[in-house]
């Protein structure tokens, strides 16, 4: 997978979080679509592992890079890019410098299909 730059960034989806309460009173974070952000992101390639043997299952990391305007995403997040569903594995990382540079990145790994 090659890199994306800022400006070349592809078109994702962001689902936010939010606290629901279950039956027994117990809080939970869970990603909602209600309130996705529509964004442009660039990728970085982070690692992956094929599966070799049958019934095992390959794992595709990668760090995307989006706009500083983002609220209410966390580790329970999901992202849709490159017409795959991934979810979130570290909590988004804030990169503060001038407004041209800002940014967060999130690291993503492809969920499994079926």
């Amino acid at each position: 997978m090659s890199t994306y730059q800022r400006r070349h960034g592809l078109p994702a989806r962001v689902w936010t979080v939010v606290q629901k309460t279950d039956d027994r009173g117990n809080k939970h974070d869970v990603a909602t679509e209600a309130g996705a952000h529509d964004v442009k992101a660039w990728i970085f390639s982070q690692r992956s592992a094929r599966a070799e043997v049958p019934g095992q299952q390959a794992i595709n990391i990668i760090r995307i890079g989006i706009d500083a305007g983002l609220i209410g995403v966390g580790l329970w997040s999901r992202v849709e890019i490159l017409d795959k569903s991934w979810d979130v594995v570290t909590p988004p990382a804030y990169h503060h410098g001038t407004r041209h540079t800002r940014h967060w990145s999130i690291d993503l790994r492809e969920r499994p299909n079926g």
